[in-house]
């Protein structure tokens, strides 16, 4: 049943006249998710500006016993930040939370609130002569607290982990409305359970985080940049141990892209051309970069790319000359999301499995495909450098939308009970949220699926904590 009236006025109070929303037209982007998947409803959008109206808000609810979900730039692909159907839950949108607490460049740390656009937080550091190096194609408006709540991944992972290596620390405030403050900039603290790790990928299930503690890095001085053509996914995977060892580890993208997707962005996005002179069957952005600037390495680079050219692990490469050039291959890669809705509906995978199991894994699947939706065009691309793949299928060519949708179901179960195979993750980066609830439930580990029951029960007795998403209501 939605909320009563006198709770709703005293979430009002809480955050003022200008920290809410109840109109319907300011609603609305609330209570649809980015892909469109599920649409809720919502008596009102809370907007509060400091911790303590979060944990006020939290306060409120518990007692009352009313589901609040957290939102921060709505981008999640799994549904993970839209209210249910019942108008029951109240939204929490941390987009006014949005300071920059502080920037250590001495310590290499940041300190932000979970409002914050990830483009704007790296702009902050960047003034200090220091990296956070997340990177996602969403970074002009997803926020750090979602890239918390996902433990986001993105195009940089390789060199420099996923969300949760990144922190040190976090404020938190849990379901009842105590403030958890880890905020201390240490690499070092031994004192018993490192609670951090609750939260980073929680989705919101267990409280709201509302600052974070960040490990930044030295900004790189010299950046080689290269679109390079391989054969298969097995030279690929070749290539990407030639060069980790030919970079000292400087390397710190690898992504990978078939044919249909580079073509396609060619075809479909402006600003785009194909440096080489003929179609190849993969493409691979690779991108190394140094903290210093050293002619060397870029040499190094390049005469690595030469040896494996002579070992026949590439067919083709092309080193980035200009930074504009470099930002067209970029432009190519994080633009094939786009190029792929082109040519119609798509089922979307995002998965993972070891490195050098990737190649047989990508044969599978695709046959998988083949089985399940004859003529389907397979659009795999994605981070092979640290095992993860957007394993999409897009619609055959003048098929119907709606019966190639209706195969999703089997061709889901298909591909993740071949990931289960090769003791993959059915989320690589994405999430749960609601999308993956029923087959997290499936293919978890049933120790490791209590021991998160238990968690979420130890924190949120009450279960107001983005109800539904993760683990079941």
């Amino acid at each position: 049943m939605p909320p009563s009236s006198s709770l709703l006025d005293s979430l009002r109070a809480v955050v003022g006249p200008q920290g809410y929303w109840d109109e319907p037209s300011d609603i609305a982007p609330f209570t649809v998710d980015h892909r469109k998947l599920y649409r809720g409803a919502t008596p009102l959008v809370l907007r509060p500006n400091t911790t303590a109206q979060v944990a006020e808000i939290l306060k409120l609810c518990n007692e009352a016993g009313v589901g609040v979900v957290p939102v921060g730039g709505n981008t999640s692909y799994c549904g993970g930040a839209t209210p249910n159907e019942d108008g029951s839950q109240v939204v929490v949108s941390l987009g006014r939370l949005k300071h920059i607490r502080r920037v250590d460049a001495l310590n290499y740390t940041l300190t932000v609130e979970a409002g914050c656009v990830l483009a704007e937080a790296q702009a902050a550091v960047e003034k200090e002569d220091r990296l956070l190096p997340l990177s996602l194609g969403s970074e002009g408006s997803c926020q750090i607290g979602g890239n918390l709540s996902t433990n986001a991944g993105g195009t940089a992972v390789l060199r420099y982990g996923m969300m949760r290596d990144l922190v040190l620390g976090l404020e938190v405030v849990l379901p009842d409305g105590r403030i958890l403050d880890t905020l201390n900039g240490l690499r070092k603290d031994n004192t018993g359970y490192d609670l951090r790790d609750l939260f980073i990928g929680a989705e919101g299930t267990l409280g709201i985080i509302t600052a974070a503690t960040c490990k930044l890095f030295p900004r790189p001085q010299t950046v080689v940049t290269a679109l390079v053509a391989v054969a298969n996914p097995a030279a690929a995977v070749s290539l990407l141990a030639h060069l980790r060892t030919a970079s000292g580890d400087g390397l710190a993208t690898f992504e990978l892209m078939p044919r249909i997707a580079f073509e396609l962005v060619l075809e479909h996005i402006p600003g785009t051309s194909n440096p080489f002179t003929q179609s190849h069957p993969w493409y691979l952005l690779i991108e190394a970069t140094s903290s210093r600037q050293d002619e060397q390495f870029k040499t190094a680079i390049e005469n690595a790319l030469l040896a494996a050219h002579e070992r026949d692990l590439l067919l083709d490469a092309a080193v980035a000359q200009s930074e504009a050039q470099r930002q067209m291959f970029w432009r190519i890669r994080e633009s094939i999301p786009e190029a792929q809705t082109k040519i119609g509906a798509s089922i979307k995978h995002d998965v993972s499995v070891n490195i050098s199991s990737m190649p047989e894994f990508m044969s599978k699947a695709t046959a998988e495909c083949e089985r399940i939706v004859p003529g389907g065009r397979v659009v795999s691309y994605g981070h092979l450098g640290d095992g993860s793949l957007h394993f999409n299928v897009s619609q055959p060519a003048q098929a119907d939308k709606a019966e190639f949708l209706s195969r999703a179901p089997a061709l889901n179960r298909a591909i993740h009970d071949l990931v289960a195979q090769f003791n993959g993750s059915i989320s690589a980066e994405h999430g749960i949220g609601r999308l993956k609830r029923d087959e997290l439930a499936r293919y978890k580990n049933p120790v490791a699926l209590e021991v998160m029951r238990s968690i979420k029960r130890a924190l949120d007795p009450r279960g107001i904590m983005n109800p539904g998403k993760v683990l079941e209501a």
